[in-house]
């Protein structure tokens, strides 16, 4: 048997209703595929930030280092600002355990509608590699003169050949295991110097791999082809900032941002990685008991991938599947009636049985 410490933070609002769905169907995973998981639950949250101004302690890298990976359901809460709760936990583990590459799969299930008309199951399928760590998102700059007619904000993008090349080298190989087509997202026609520079690295690492058809376009009209023809793609790479809104645009043409997974992943392995749905904490619907638990249960599936575990990760994708394929099952984001538990257990039970002789 093989087991696994993971570090389990809940955090706000629907994090807390969607990751114990999560971990249900990981344990029927684990049940089947003979994986043992040993969870230890934080209580990092905004909630903590409002009782002890911090969303975790000074040594919670610390506490997080000696974990296989990282589950986490959402952070964000009303009350405490967006950037607070963000730079307060998200990036620090992000960045701090180099988790430069945030993978985020767009795929348009069998049994769910995608607001684009004429789209069947399968047509939308790539994968979006955000890089993580550097670019727009920089604690570089600041504000001069607050509270007068003279107030000015600066906010520096940060892009460094090294983590250029290896966000983009990253999209590469993944393609290879793909369709072999890495597009790159770009807006080197309006920002003139770290666009032009992603651009030239992106050039020098398709050189490198002539198996693998590649492509830019500036994020604009990236954005109106995602709507327009979202089977042209196979992996997109962007920026951080890029990446991070077609993350939440390819959610959408494939059905509800509730079915979105990632991973943030440190592909070297000297940190562990944290997998977590893109949904957020949804505090408009928290405590109602119909947040779509399939973001995280997928996040775990990629989870159990990224440890070595691929038949258990394949196992929940399918089960997944099969469960949507059923109108019945749809939370109210797709359409329907279901409630949270009703299909995390859904989905364990499918992950428990599958291909089972009755």
């Amino acid at each position: 048997m093989k087991s696994y410490r993971i570090a389990v933070i809940e955090g706000d609002g629907i994090g807390r209703e969607v990751v114990p769905e999560g971990l249900r169907v990981l344990e029927a995973a684990g049940r089947r595929y003979d994986i043992n998981f040993s969870w230890r639950h934080f209580d990092w949250s905004c909630e903590t930030y409002l009782k002890t101004g911090r969303m975790m302690p000074e040594d919670g890298l610390n506490q997080l280092h000696e974990f296989d990976a990282i589950y986490l359901g959402a952070v964000g809460y009303p009350g405490v600002p967006d950037h607070i709760s963000l730079w307060g936990l998200l990036i620090p583990i992000r960045r701090g355990f180099q988790q430069y590459v945030n993978l985020r799969p767009i795929r348009l299930l069998k049994g769910i509608e995608s607001p684009l008309k004429d789209i069947e199951a399968g047509a939308i399928d790539f994968s979006i590699v955000r890089e993580n760590n550097e670019g727009e998102y920089s604690e570089a700059g600041g504000r001069l003169f607050r509270n007068t007619d003279a107030e000015l904000a600066i906010q520096e993008a940060v892009f460094t050949r090294r983590g250029c090349d290896r966000i983009m080298r990253y999209a590469f190989e993944l393609s290879r295991e793909r369709k072999r087509h890495v597009t790159s997202a770009t807006k080197s026609n309006g920002i003139v110097h770290t666009m032009p520079f992603w651009d030239e690295r992106f050039k020098t690492m398709a050189q490198e791999f002539p198996d693998v058809r590649s492509d830019q376009y500036h994020i604009d009209i990236l954005t109106a082809h995602f709507v327009a023809h979202p089977e042209w793609f196979d992996v997109i790479v962007g920026s951080n900032l890029f990446g991070d809104i077609l993350s939440d645009l390819g959610a959408a043409v494939a059905g509800s941002i509730g079915l979105a997974p990632s991973a943030n992943l440190n592909p070297e392995r000297l940190y562990p990685s944290m997998f977590e749905p893109v949904h957020g904490s949804a505090p408009d619907i928290a405590g109602k008991g119909i947040a779509n638990p399939v973001a995280q249960i997928w996040s775990g599936a990629m989870m159990l991938r990224h440890l070595g575990q691929p038949a258990a990760a394949t196992a929940i994708e399918t089960a997944l599947e099969t469960v949507l394929a059923d109108s019945e099952m749809h939370t109210p984001d797709l359409g329907g009636n279901a409630r949270t538990c009703d299909v995390g257990d859904a989905i364990a039970s499918q992950v428990s049985t599958a291909g089972q002789v009755k």
